[in-house]
């Protein structure tokens, strides 16, 4: 599915009349020559015998000539100079268990491009979008990719929400000495010259949030829950690690399969544990359930708060509100920020969308994304893939969150820190902020670059090759203990 948003009608009938308006121009440079206006029958005698004829055919000639050489630069001008549409790829879950989350994404991304187009396009050409379905399914985002790069001549591809997809395509990108713009908030623990990180480092979204429920909620007991692929398993080790520094408790964790709204086990777990905090990176129609739950067993924010890692104004939006509110969630974006920059976001997407629509952090970073990646292009004057690479580590923007930067060092990109608690309506108070960008630290401290590549590279050993564990039943949650 794409979508070309060329006036190609419009430009080849600008083009065709070149010619024509350089023969005019020309003709207006010319003298007048009152030889050229004979007045009267008896004047005409006159303008023959004085040569008059010949200067107005030499003058014919001369615009002949013109019109020619307008249709020779015309020529020229559609061998040398590219006017094609530049084609980009966006590449998310239309379907399946993540759908819920990442369509937003899509219609982020969406609205970036069709204001760049709005705006004349790039370097003279307008940019067309291929849209491709990831459908939840770690391969078939793989195949998705390749198709993108290899079929529709994408020059960027924007796309994944889950880590288990963007580790499935990136050996799909460095093949190719491609490039992907990412834009979700991630675990870090990786680093590849094809990818550009918009989203989240760990350090400013997850150790912020910890610290914040050690700090201001005094919780010393924590239960990590998360959903059993490679994003919430390298999560909960960074907690793992933060909270032994902090000399506080890890006094459970479980996994619930990937896409399964059973987690009846998870509830029952946390219930018996009593955490003073569940810290919570469950992701799509498992995390609405899992909410529902545990408010259907009686867990209340006042007595036992969630933070999660992964719920959002728009997953707010698709469900019942009163399951989530009085619970916390970290993220570098909340559509409540009071900035300009902002306001004219939420109000350019709702009136794009409608007005029932809400902004989040994933959409903004979406947005963001597009954005960047523009201004590389600019910058480059090119769309070669390697050099808009280049350009891209350089590039800042004003964003509705505040002043983003991509860090040329790691392809990370700096962003502020918010936490937010939910409200019945959907949206965040914003509790806490960092104010200013934090600098991304892709491998925590806690543990050497080495030793957290080596945590990864078992666990998709464990996994059979696989970047989710899918050596456990669908319906049955799972607890660990490391």
């Amino acid at each position: 599915m794409g979508k070309d948003c060329i006036g190609r009608a419009g430009f080849a009938r600008r083009s065709s009349e070149r010619p024509f308006l350089v023969a005019v121009a020309y003709m207006r440079t010319l003298p007048p020559s009152p030889d050229d206006h004979p007045a009267g029958p008896a004047a005409t005698d006159g303008f023959l015998r004085t040569g008059g004829q010949s200067r107005f055919w030499n003058r014919l000639l001369l615009i002949g000539l013109a019109m020619v050489a307008g249709l020779v630069w015309f020529g020229l001008d559609r061998l040398l100079v590219d006017r094609s549409p530049i084609v980009v790829g966006i590449l998310h879950s239309q379907t399946g268990s993540m759908a819920v989350s990442e369509k937003s994404m899509i219609d982020a991304e969406v609205l970036a491009l069709e204001e760049i187009n709005q705006a004349g396009g790039l370097l003279g050409r307008q940019v067309r979008w291929v849209i491709a379905d990831g459908a939840s399914d770690w391969p078939t985002f793989a195949r998705q990719a390749e198709k993108l790069i290899r079929d529709d001549k994408a020059r960027v591809v924007f796309g994944c929400w889950t880590s288990a997809s963007r580790k499935s395509v990136l050996p799909v990108f460095e093949a190719a000495d491609h490039l992907l713009v990412y834009p979700m908030a991630y675990e870090g623990l990786e680093q590849s010259p094809n990818i550009v990180y918009v989203g989240a480092s760990p350090n400013q979204q997850i150790t912020p949030a910890v610290q914040w429920c050690h700090d201001t909620l005094g919780a010393r007991r924590f239960f990590l829950v998360g959903s059993d692929y490679i994003w919430p398993h390298c999560v909960n080790a960074i907690i793992s690690d933060q909270l032994t520094g902090l000399g506080d408790e890890r006094v459970g964790e479980i996994y619930i399969p990937f896409g399964s709204t059973d987690v009846d086990a998870a509830v029952r777990a946390i219930v018996a544990a009593k955490p003073d905090v569940v810290l919570s990176s469950v992701v799509g129609d498992s995390a609405l359930a899992f909410a529902k739950k545990l408010r259907a067993a009686g867990i209340r924010p006042e007595q036992m708060p969630v933070m999660t890692f992964a719920i959002g104004e728009n997953e707010l939006r698709t469900t019942a509100r009163d399951d989530f509110a009085g619970n916390y969630a970290a993220w570098n974006y909340f559509q409540s920020i009071d900035r300009p920059e902002n306001q004219a976001f939420v109000r350019s997407f709702k009136a794009r969308y409608g007005s029932d629509r809400s902004t989040s952090d994933v959409i903004e970073a979406s947005y963001n994304s597009v954005k960047l990646w523009a201004q590389a292009v600019r910058e480059a004057g090119t769309t070669d893939v390697r050099q808009v690479r280049n350009a891209l580590r350089q590039q800042s923007l004003n964003a509705p969150e505040g002043i983003i930067v991509v860090d040329p060092a790691t392809q990370h990109t700096w962003r502020p820190v918010s936490i937010g608690r939910i409200r019945p309506d959907g949206q965040f108070d914003i509790v806490w902020t960092s104010r200013t960008a934090v600098r991304p630290v892709p491998f925590p401290i806690s543990r050497s670059r080495q030793e957290w590549e080596a945590f990864v590279d078992k666990l998709h050993r464990d996994w059979g090759g696989q970047w989710e564990n899918t050596t456990v039943k669908p319906s049955t949650a799972r607890s660990t203990v490391r």
